[in-house]
């Protein structure tokens, strides 16, 4: 089975402030999205690494490869307008390989995943995939904590949260699913690459995710960030201290 991940890098950073997009953002002397590409390949180095990434963010991101150093071997696709066209790219650069693979009966699988989100577990992208393979799309999600409300026109009203549930990503398909349906038309619908295969007829099933698998978005997301990095270093010290 062939496994491929995209991992898709196209914010301005406009709510992070400053002018240095978020993927680029500094933890622990790395930019976030290396953090990102190098947790999967930690997962698994005979995953397939694409990063989707604005073509005028390219030379910034090689140099900073180049000074710093990638652990994790990747190649890269453009980024376009909105996350949607930035994920076909990426589908298109892949799609004769993939076609190649398909021609073998070799399954192919591809997970899609937040540039921004560097937290994610070994257990829960191998949890998506297995369940991927299985019935062809999920993702993962946790339940809500706080209390939720529904406004409208006459106010706000409590609703149960027990119903709702918080999205994450990677959100992995099998290959033909997501190329088909990234073919529809793009609506401002389409939030998610869940969203998309759903609109295309599927139905997409959950797996339990890891609550530290948080989006970076806001300077508060990246002081939790770091903390959760130091937790990790911390942790990595204590395992490899000889009792």
């Amino acid at each position: 089975m062939r496994k491929y991940v995209l991992i898709v890098a196209g914010g301005k950073g406009l709510r992070m402030g400053g002018d240095l997009p978020k993927q680029f953002i500094p933890l622990e002397g790395k930019p976030i999205l290396m953090h990102t590409l190098e947790a999967f390949h930690r997962w698994d180095n005979a995953a397939e690494l694409l990063l989707v990434l604005p073509e005028d963010h390219q030379p910034y991101w090689n140099m900073l490869c180049r000074e710093i150093g990638c652990k994790a071997p990747h190649r890269i696709a453009n980024g376009g307008e909105t996350r949607f066209h930035s994920v076909r790219n990426g589908l298109q650069f892949l799609s004769e390989e993939i076609g190649n693979a398909s021609g073998r009966n070799e399954k192919v699988l591809i997970a899609v995943h937040d540039g921004v989100r560097p937290f994610v577990s070994p257990e829960v992208i191998c949890a998506c995939f297995d369940e991927a393979e299985k019935s062809g799309a999920a993702i993962p999600v946790m339940p809500m904590i706080d209390s939720l409300r529904e406004t409208d026109e006459n106010g706000s009203h409590p609703v149960d949260r027990s119903r709702y549930v918080a999205v994450q990503t990677p959100q992995v398909f099998r290959s033909d699913i997501l190329l088909e349906a990234y073919e529809q038309p793009f609506t401002s619908l389409f939030t998610d690459d869940a969203s998309v295969v759903e609109a295309a007829g599927v139905p997409v099933r959950l797996v339990t995710g890891n609550r530290e698998n948080i989006k970076i978005t806001t300077p508060f997301d990246l002081l939790i960030a770091q903390g959760l990095l130091l937790n990790q270093s911390q942790n990595n010290i204590f395992r490899k201290t000889p009792p």
